[in-house]
């Protein structure tokens, strides 16, 4: 390819020479012709020269253009797949809860309590509406969030009655934050299956949000029995909501953000959450 690329400049520089030397005489030396057919080819060298010259900048550009186009294809591409997996992550709620309050919507159709059956398919409606109609890449303000999750501890509410307690501890100023959708509602799904339905008397959920500097602080607790934690990771864990958490907070936020689970005081476990505060430019 070298060899073919050298070939055609010395070609094309003996042709230029050739056609510069015509020029030359006919305007100068008032068409002078020499005897030597070898005269027609001096100033080969420097026509050589520019032509190289010439091909090196047009080479260059073309590259340059190329590996810019493929820069821009690459850095699409892994955008692209950066959104469809935070997107797949998004969207692996656990259809556990989705298939107890369909049951729990026939239970109570089946006792002729139609009006409290409503209400539930009402408020899952909702609750499906909003957590299939939020865009997982963009982020919703905290308010916002804790309007869907209102309705979603309402559906657990008529599955546990009184068993359920939730306590909201929410900062003046933190529901502009901007948070990812969907993110809290894993860990109290969570705390609901590993510790509400396994105590007899219930339990209590408490959902704190509180700012900090430049972060936003949010916490999950219970007081449930509790659970095996190591390396910050909780051994009871089988599904993927919790580990789904801090995939997405590394993919939105990448260093920028902390994730922890430790036991609750004086029983239980908390999840605390840490991202940056930020808020939608009106």
């Amino acid at each position: 390819m070298i060899t073919i690329v050298i070939v055609s400049c010395y070609l094309i520089a003996l042709l230029w020479a050739v056609v510069k030397n015509i020029n030359y005489w006919e305007i100068y030396k008032h068409g002078y012709r020499p005897d030597e057919w070898y005269m027609y080819f001096t100033n080969t060298i420097n026509s050589l020269i520019m032509v190289g010259c010439w091909s090196g900048v047009y080479f260059g550009i073309k590259n340059f253009q190329m590996l810019q186009k493929e820069k821009q294809n690459a850095l699409k591409a892994s955008t692209m797949a950066h959104q469809a997996h935070i997107k797949m992550l998004r969207y692996q709620l656990n259809p556990h809860f989705l298939f107890n309050t369909l049951n729990a919507i026939s239970t109570l159709i089946l006792l002729k309590e139609n009006d409290t059956a409503e209400a539930m398919v009402s408020r899952l409606s909702n609750f499906l509406r909003y957590s299939l109609d939020n865009d997982p890449i963009k982020r919703v303000p905290l308010g916002q969030e804790i309007k869907a999750l209102r309705l979603y501890l309402e559906i657990e509410k008529v599955r546990f009655d009184d068993r359920l307690e939730v306590l909201w501890d929410i900062d003046e100023g933190c529901e502009s934050a901007l948070v990812p959708s969907m993110i809290l509602q894993p860990i109290i799904e969570n705390s609901i299956k590993h510790a509400i339905s396994k105590m007899e008397n219930g339990g209590r959920i408490s959902i704190t949000a509180r700012t900090f500097g430049n972060d936003l602080l949010m916490d999950v607790a219970d007081n449930g029995p509790g659970a095996d934690i190591k390396d910050g990771t909780l051994s009871r864990e089988n599904g993927v909501g919790l580990a789904n958490i801090k995939e997405r907070l590394q993919s939105l936020y990448h260093r920028n953000f902390a994730f922890s689970i430790e036991h609750n005081q004086p029983s239980g476990v908390r999840v605390r959450i840490r991202i940056p505060y930020e808020v939608k430019d009106v």
